[in-house]
C-alpha cells in the first residue's frame, strides 16, 4: 500500500482505522542513568502515556497502544552507555507529516534532544530507509554487555530496547542490516525475517534555527 499523503481520517487503513501505521519511541526522562539498579528505571510512565496519547490526538493521530521498554544506549560523544525507561507507542491514521508533528511536540514539551519515529512502509518503497526487528529471549544485561563490547555496532546502532517479556527490539538503518543480523546471531538470538518490518526511520530533532523541524 503506498504511503498516505494526508493525515487524520484520510491516513487510516481502509476498513480498519485502528490498524497501526507507525510507531514512536519517547520518554520524559532527561537524566543520564549509568546504574541499572537506579530506582528511576522503575517508573512505568503511566501518566506520560496518557499525555502522549492526548498529544497524538491533537495532531489527528489515533493512539492504539503502547509498551514499556528498558533501553540501553551508547554515546559516542562521552564514550559511555546509559539506561533509560521509555515507551513504544503505536499510532494509527498517520502519515509522515502528523507523525513528525507529534514527535516534535513531545521533543519540545519534555526537553528531549530527539524523538525516534518509524512509519510503516512496504520494503520496496523508496522511503523505506530503516527496519525494526524483534528478537525473543534477550535480556537487558546481555544486550548491554554485547553492545558495549562491539565498537562498530555501538556506533552504528546506538542502542536498543528490551520488553518486559524479554524481547529485544532494534530499530536500525537499512544499510546496516547485515551488521545487525551478525550482532543478533552473536548474542545467541534467533534472526527471523518474519520479525522484520520496513519503514521510514527518523530522528525528529530541533534545527537550531528558526526553521521548522517538520513540514507543514
Amino acid at each position: 500500500m503506498p504511503p498516505a499523503r494526508a493525515y487524520g481520517p484520510a491516513s487510516c487503513v481502509p476498513g480498519n482505522p485502528t490498524q497501526p501505521t507507525s510507531e514512536l519511541f519517547a520518554t520524559n526522562n532527561t537524566a543520564t542513568i549509568a546504574d541499572p539498579a537506579d530506582p528511576r528505571l522503575g517508573d512505568r510512565l503511566s501518566q506520560f502515556e496518557i499525555e502522549v496519547d492526548a498529544t497524538a490526538l491533537t495532531e489527528l493521530a489515533l493512539p492504539v497502544g503502547s509498551e514499556l521498554l528498558d533501553g540501553v544506549f551508547w554515546s559516542s560523544d562521552t564514550g559511555t552507555s546509559t539506561y533509560e525507561r521509555f515507551r513504544q507507542f503505536q499510532l494509527a491514521c498517520t502519515d509522515y507529516k502528523n507523525l513528525c508533528w507529534v514527535a516534535d511536540d513531545l521533543r519540545v514539551r519534555y526537553n528531549q534532544a530527539s524523538v525516534l519515529t518509524f512509519e510503516y512502509l512496504p520494503g520496496q518503497d523508496a522511503r523505506a530507509n530503516g527496519f525494526t526487528v524483534t528478537v525473543p529471549g534477550i535480556d537487558r544485561a546481555r544486550f548491554h554487555d554485547a553492545l558495549v563490547a562491539d565498537p562498530v555496532v555501538r556506533d552504528r546502532l546506538g542502542g536498543g530496547s528490551v520488553t518486559e517479556s524479554g524481547n529485544l527490539i532494534l530499530v536500525a538503518d537499512r544499510a546496516d542490516m547485515s551488521l545487525v543480523q551478525d550482532f543478533v546471531i552473536g548474542l545467541g538470538g534467533e534472526w527471523s525475517d518474519s520479525q522484520l518490518r520496513y519503514g521510514d526511520r527518523e530522528f525528529v530533532h530541533g534545527t537550531g534555527t528558526t526553521a521548522l523541524a517538520c513540514e507543514l
